[in-house]
């Protein structure tokens, strides 16, 4: 990607207005594993939800910390409500640290495992052009498909 498309599509997302950024949101509930911004490691400050929201062709994925800090990752694709039926890869382009932190541009992807019973991970990595490392774990509880049959108990 050249560097005048990177910059247009920078200026497209600070010039979209908050409301139309997050036409729909999923608030996903488990435990987040780690939280790295930078050279700071909050994975013990990162809360137990993590927001998935989604705006035309673009979603983001939002970690917080229990004193207010974010990281989210920003990329191309659908909002992931039926973990079992995701892509397994979602890239990412733009990170967003605070919240009105300027957008970063920053190249990376967020990874859906392969669910086991009851839970799946999404983990999210990226570096900036200058080399900062931005990283966020997260597992929750696998979501079924709408209409899919539930799941056995385990034996």
């Amino acid at each position: 990607m050249t560097n005048s498309l990177r910059l247009a599509l920078l200026c497209a997302l600070v010039s979209l207005p908050s409301a139309a950024r997050a036409q729909a949101a999923l608030r996903l509930e488990g435990t987040c594993e780690k939280l790295v911004i930078g050279t700071q490691d909050l994975s013990k400050a990162c809360s137990n939800v993590l927001t998935n929201a989604v705006s035309r062709n673009r979603t983001s994925f939002d970690f917080t910390t229990a004193d207010g800090q974010t990281l989210s990752f920003s990329g191309n694709g659908a909002q992931q409500e039926a973990t079992e039926e995701t892509d397994p890869l979602q890239p990412i382009n733009v990170v967003t640290t605070g919240k009105d932190g300027a957008p970063i541009l920053a190249i990376g992807a967020c990874r859906f495992s392969t669910p086991e019973p009851g839970r799946t991970a999404i983990t999210c990595e990226a570096s900036a052009a200058d080399g900062r490392p931005f990283a966020g774990t997260f597992v929750t509880a696998a979501k079924a498909a709408a209409g899919a049959p539930a799941a056995a108990p385990p034996r």
